[in-house]
């Protein structure tokens, strides 16, 4: 897709985005169609770009690890430039920054389709850059509870934590089956212990929406 989008019209695609994104994650009904027609009279172009527009959205989503809108599948086909105009975009209109981190990925992934074919220089003094972070309160008994209850053995694959750390307790990681990025509740309703490897494929993985529901279904506080 090409990529001559003004800002006002990126920025009503998120905001459209957003808008669904927190309608799904609340239960809400809408149609995502009506969404993209709205956008088409407005703008002037196809129904089927502000769609394809979505699934790059869909991308940034999954590159922060977070959920995005069911049946929206991630579009790749977006220049990094794009993507980083999409992050700053979602942090604006959601009111949150989560991080810059969408760009970089989205540039690591087209360089692995050519990866240089020499080594690269690096940085021997990589620079540094500050900004604000959203962070979220959490409530420590909540994260106490769901490790006791855990008791060393992740609760999605059942594998023992994959170490013990210096105190001689077992390393698991507590994890919102539904992000509280996504609106979703710090309670032990929402919260799982995991082992690294399945925290990070409840993120990444291609099936993570998938995996969610077994998850929902496989632990009755879920539920």
């Amino acid at each position: 897709m090409s990529d001559n989008w003004s800002e006002e019209e990126l920025r009503a695609s998120v905001e459209a985005y957003v808008e669904m994104h927190r309608k799904e994650s609340s239960g809400t009904a809408f149609s995502k169609k009506s969404y993209y027609e709205d956008l088409a009279k407005k703008f002037g172009r196809t129904v089927k770009s502000y769609e394809y527009r979505m699934q790059n959205i869909s991308y940034v989503y999954s590159l922060q690890g977070r959920q995005w809108i069911s049946g929206l599948k991630p579009a790749r086909n977006v220049g990094a430039k794009v993507v980083h105009v999409l992050e700053r975009l979602i942090s604006e209109v959601e009111g949150q920054n989560l991080g810059e981190l969408a760009e970089f990925d989205a540039e690591v992934e087209r360089l692995k389709k050519a990866p240089p074919k020499a080594p690269p220089p690096g940085n021997k003094k990589p620079a540094t850059s500050q900004s604000p972070v959203t962070q979220f309160i959490r409530d420590p008994a909540v994260v106490a509870w769901v490790l006791a209850e855990a008791a060393g053995i992740c609760e999605w694959c059942g594998l023992p934590a994959p170490f013990t750390r210096e105190d001689g307790s077992p390393f698991l990681e507590v994890h919102h089956v539904l992000r509280l990025a996504d609106g979703g509740e710090d309670t032990i309703y929402n919260t799982v212990a995991l082992c690294p490897n399945c925290h990070r494929e409840l993120h990444y993985g291609a099936k993570k929406r998938e995996l969610a529901a077994k998850l929902r279904r496989k632990i009755p506080r879920l539920s």
